[in-house]
């Protein structure tokens, strides 16, 4: 299992870091198969997993079981606890919320933005924190690129800086310029993890069902589908109804 500092060492070696969500047993097991450097049981689950609409919509019942989930399918493999909406509203809530994670067997915790006093709390508890910057889906008034225009550009590398010098061993980088991207990474000794944040981040992160083809909605113009999961899926039922309908005839 990778280490925050094993991942730090692969930015100073040169090597990128693989990062892919997932939120279940068996599809856990499935990218510890493959070999992914990172996962992330991100609150994108809200959407993915439960047909909520927003992120927001998720809390730390629901992301506790799932957490658990995937790391009992990946044991070997680095995973990252994403922190849902509130549940970093106040330095000691998200500790205690922070624990609770590390103790289901997470390796690290991601929040989004700064909230105040939080990352300088959890770190000078040791808890290891994956940093969030650019488009924040949790408090996004819309979902558009974010850091085109100068002072949006400006306020990203300061919140980029400050949760660095804070400690945090990475950080993700979302929707924003390639240009913006390249700039932070060069900037911060924290491994920076592109989604829609440039090719020249230090690693790369997708949604698993963005990744897998597991939907049918269009992806994001940053997200590649590697495999049609969806069509393959119809196609396993419909062979499966199929065998039904023609059992013991």
């Amino acid at each position: 299992m990778l280490s925050p500092i094993d991942i730090k060492n692969k930015k100073q070696k040169g090597e990128k870091v693989s990062m892919i969500t997932a939120y279940d047993y068996a599809f856990a097991q499935m990218a510890e198969a493959a070999g992914v450097d990172q996962i992330l049981v991100g609150d994108s689950l809200a959407n993915t997993m439960l047909g909520y609409k927003k992120t927001s919509d998720i809390g730390m019942n629901e992301m506790q079981i799932f957490v658990a989930a995937v790391c009992r399918g990946a044991p070997n493999t680095h995973v990252v606890a994403d922190m849902p909406y509130l549940s970093d509203k106040d330095p000691q809530t998200a500790y205690d919320n922070a624990r609770r994670f590390m103790d289901l067997g997470a390796s690290s915790i991601k929040l989004e933005g700064t909230p105040e006093g939080v990352i300088e709390y959890l770190r000078s508890h040791d808890i290891p924190v994956c940093a969030h910057h650019g488009l924040l889906p949790q408090t996004a008034e819309n979902f558009k690129q974010k850091g085109r225009t100068e002072e949006e550009a400006a306020a990203i590398i300061k919140a980029a800086k400050f949760t660095d010098d804070l400690g945090c061993f990475e950080m993700v980088l979302e929707h924003i310029p390639e240009e913006l991207g390249t700039k932070i990474t060069n900037m911060v000794s924290a491994v920076t993890i592109g989604i829609g944040g440039g090719k020249f981040t230090d690693g790369q992160v997708l949604v698993m069902h963005d990744a897998l083809g597991m939907h049918q909605r269009k992806n994001p113009p940053f997200a590649t589908k590697f495999v049609d999961m969806f069509s393959l899926g119809v196609e396993g039922f419909k062979k499966y109804i199929d065998s039904v309908n023609n059992s013991g005839k």
